[in-house]
């Protein structure tokens, strides 16, 4: 049996979920149940406080988490990374005041900062050569400045609302984070080995997640070229059509490049594209 613990609440409970529903992984829990187990994979999970996973880690509690790869750089940076996730991305990043001016971080010598992050804020300054006196919060940061703890904050972003709504204004971005999914040094030989058929399964849909699947038709003079922009994984597929000198081409395209292969396609001569979302890819 495999020991995942899980955030308790929040975006990336939910987002934890789904990608376990996706990898075919159900779980079936009640409401304020905190451990589970799943009725067709030998996965035991545990809802946690967000905080305390690294320390379940790192004592072996639990196998494996998910959780933000910020909260890691905080407390967990002697935990391995077996696989980033792609979801709940944010930034941590310093933020001031709407109406103060802001040059550069030298503007925060001497400087009293609020944050839930002490231990990135004060590697981070002492990298940059700044001395800066720290408050640790535990939530609501962005009040600080308003009644006048702090002269800045450091602190999650993700859209920046929150600091509009509070008068706050980002300044300079510390590191970038995302979903990532963590062992613990204690897990046990038995546990990694289906840790390994959980990460085939995640893999397959992370990678569903960032393709697209085409189909498309073209005339057989300009096969050639369109096969040269659809390489796909190893290469199309390529089917004769009714229509004589005419063949139907099959295909993934990254998401990332989507619309510039489509383009591509077009030039050249492709018609009828037709695009669909591909749930599970086993490469």
């Amino acid at each position: 049996m495999l020991k995942i613990a899980i955030q308790k609440s929040g975006r990336l409970h939910d987002d934890s979920i789904k990608i376990l529903k996706e990898a075919g992984i159900y779980i079936d829990n009640g409401k304020d149940q905190l451990k589970t187990t799943s009725r067709n994979f030998p996965l035991e999970v545990l809802y946690l406080r967000n905080g305390d996973i690294p320390q379940y880690l790192r004592d072996g509690v639990v196998d494996i988490a998910i959780l933000g790869e910020n909260l890691l750089v905080e407390k967990g940076e002697d935990l391995k990374i077996v696989e980033k996730l792609g979801f709940s991305k944010c930034r941590v990043s310093v933020a001031v005041p709407k109406e103060n001016d802001f040059n550069s971080l030298q503007d925060l010598e001497g400087k009293k900062i609020a944050t839930s992050y002490p231990n990135t804020v004060k590697n981070f300054l002492a990298e940059k050569g700044i001395n800066a006196e720290l408050h640790k919060i535990s939530g609501s940061v962005e009040i600080a400045p308003n009644i006048g703890l702090a002269d800045a904050i450091v602190d999650i972003v993700s859209s920046g609302s929150t600091l509009f709504k509070n008068n706050l204004k980002e300044v300079e971005q510390i590191l970038k984070s995302e979903a990532v999914l963590a062992v613990s040094p204690q897990i046990s030989t038995e546990a990694n080995k289906v840790l390994d058929k959980l990460l085939f399964r995640i893999q397959s849909v992370l990678k569903a997640r960032t393709s697209k699947y085409v189909l498309l038709n073209a005339p057989n003079d300009k096969l050639d070229k369109i096969i040269d922009i659809l390489p796909g994984m190893k290469s199309p597929t390529v089917l004769p059509l009714a229509k004589e000198g005419w063949s139907s081409l099959h295909s993934v395209i990254n998401e990332e490049t989507f619309w510039d292969v489509i383009d591509e396609l077009k030039k050249n001569g492709a018609e009828g594209i037709l695009i669909c979302p591909i749930e599970k890819m086993v490469l």
